[in-house]
């Protein structure tokens, strides 16, 4: 093992009234450490799901890990037992999820949930984890801090609930970032300030991050490599230059045609995608349906990741 995060052969699964139904079918995923890994995909395609499956939040049933290994740092956490997985739960992996308002508790001032979490996870006294909390509400640019602590999450704005969710998630020290759609209900300008917070904080902190979004405008502001995701599996890999100007996968392509631009062809806005296609194919690629350059081997051979140049991968027979 090279890099700092790594996945090999993930099957997740989750038994349906239809049957067993594959949601994860990822052969490999490696970050280094100190980058920030953007994962693209629209919405249904397994990304939320993902994240669930590292930190081992599925429900199961019905969710089903079939086979895999994940490796933290050289530790494979899917062996691992529950109480050995709490010690690397907030303290060491940290997670923003996509709703602030169903993260945090209503019934709770925010100053209350983020002293709990400071407490459970590192031990101190109350007093110590108020002026802990106090800090990390500065930290993330939350005017008058002190007030913020007082209030309860339906006091605040989006925005404001997104900062606390991130000074909640970098209380505990955590090293790894996994950033689950974290601006998905922000508007325009609330989502450049929190992708400026998130990127300034992981300079800071020399966090290892794993972006997970719908658009590919949004990572191309702050990641360094791209993997783009479909159907469960990464089809195209590379740095967001290589994704973004040299694209190889039909797949990529739409994503990029989904973002608008402006006169000069720049990507400006965010915009979600739709989930439509076709079925699913059984043996052949998982684009099969909805591809526009399809062919015979489309349909009966999955294309696996094939090197392009640099470390530009892509699974498409027709990317030549």
């Amino acid at each position: 093992m090279n890099s700092y995060f790594e996945i090999r052969d993930l099957k997740v699964s989750f038994k349906t009234f239809e049957g067993v139904k594959r949601v994860i079918d990822l052969d490999s995923l490696d970050i280094n450490k100190g980058e920030t890994f953007g994962l693209v995909g629209e919405s249904g395609t397994g990304k939320s799901v993902l994240a669930m499956t590292i930190l081992r939040l599925l429900p199961m049933p019905p969710a089903i890990i079939e086979s895999g290994q994940i490796f933290f740092d050289g530790e494979e956490l899917l062996s691992k037992k529950e109480d050995e997985l709490r010690k690397f739960r907030g303290r060491r992996i940290a997670m923003i999820f996509q709703d602030p308002m169903s993260t945090l508790n209503p019934v709770f001032t925010v100053g209350e949930q983020m002293i709990r979490v400071i407490v459970n996870n590192e031990g101190i006294s109350r007093k110590e984890a108020e002026k802990k909390a106090l800090q990390m509400v500065e930290l993330v640019k939350l005017p008058d801090p002190k007030e913020v602590l007082k209030k309860y999450p339906h006091e605040l704005s989006g925005g404001q609930r997104q900062r606390v969710i991130i000074a909640i998630a970098l209380s505990c020290g955590a090293e790894f970032l996994i950033a689950d759609e974290p601006t998905r209900n922000l508007d325009v300008t609330i989502q450049a300030g929190i992708l400026k917070l998130l990127h300034e904080l992981q300079k800071e902190f020399k966090m290892t991050t794993l972006f997970i979004a719908n658009n590919l405008g949004l990572v191309s502001a702050i990641c360094n490599r791209v993997g783009i995701f479909y159907k469960g599996k990464i089809v195209e890999v590379g740095t967001v230059r290589e994704i973004i100007r040299s694209h190889k996968h039909p797949y990529t392509e739409t994503l990029l045609n989904a973002v608008p631009r402006d006169g000069g062809g720049n990507i400006i806005v965010p915009k979600l995608l739709s989930n439509e296609s076709g079925p699913e194919s059984n043996n052949g690629c998982s684009y099969y349906d909805r591809c526009p350059l399809r062919d015979k081997i489309c349909k009966e051979a999955n294309p696996p990741l094939r090197n392009v140049t640099g470390t530009h991968y892509v699974a498409c027979h027709k990317a030549e």
